[in-house]
C-alpha cells in the first residue's frame, strides 16, 4: 500500500509539469448488510469528454440540465468498463447514483447478497478509451484487510484474494 501511495504521490507532482489521468476505484465488502460497495472516482472533467464521445446530447456532470441523462450515462459508462466476479461469480453493479467532490466525480454502486468476499477478478478499460497513459488505482477491503494495486494502461486485469 505504502508503495503504491508513493508512487501517486510521485505521480501527482510530475501532474504540474505534465497532466496526468488517474481513476481510483473503492470495493469494500461490507460483511453486516452482505453487500460490495464500490466508488469510482474519475477526474470530472476527463468523464465528461470520454462521455461526450458516446452521445450527441451536451454533457454537463457540474451542471447537468437533466441529472437523470447524467446519471444513465455514467452507469452505462461503467457499467461498460468495469467487470467484477466476486468468488468467482459475475455480478452486477446497482447504480446509486454521484457526487462532486472538488475536481472528481464520485459514482457509487452496489453489490448485493455478498455474504463473503473471498476472491475479487477485476476487468477494468475506465478511460481507456480517453487516454493511453490511463492509471486505475485499486483498493480492496475484506476480512479486515486491505490490498491495492495499480493498473497501467493497457493492462485490464488483476485479482485479489482474502
Amino acid at each position: 500500500m505504502a508503495t503504491i501511495f508513493i508512487q501517486w504521490l510521485i505521480t501527482a507532482s510530475i501532474s504540474f509539469l505534465h497532466p496526468f489521468y488517474v481513476s481510483v476505484i473503492e470495493i469494500d465488502h461490507n460483511a453486516k448488510d452482505a453487500t460490495a460497495e464500490i466508488s469510482v472516482r474519475i477526474f470530472t472533467d476527463d468523464l465528461e469528454k470520454t462521455l461526450q464521445k458516446n452521445t450527441t446530447t451536451t454533457i454537463d456532470i457540474l451542471k447537468p440540465k437533466n441529472k437523470a441523462i447524467i446519471d444513465q450515462q455514467i452507469n452505462q459508462y461503467i457499467a461498460k468498463t468495469l467487470q467484477l466476479k466476486i468468488n468467482g461469480k459475475a455480478v452486477q453493479l446497482n447504480y446509486i447514483g454521484y457526487e462532486i467532490i472538488k475536481e472528481s466525480t464520485w459514482s457509487y454502486f452496489e453489490v448485493t447478497e455478498i455474504k463473503e468476499m473471498n476472491t475479487v477478478d477485476i476487468n477494468c478499460s475506465i478511460l481507456h478509451d480517453f487516454e493511453s497513459s490511463q492509471i486505475n488505482l485499486f483498493h480492496v477491503k475484506s476480512k479486515g484487510n486491505q490490498k491495492s494495486y495499480k493498473l497501467d494502461y493497457p493492462n485490464k486485469s488483476t485479482s485479489f484474494s482474502f
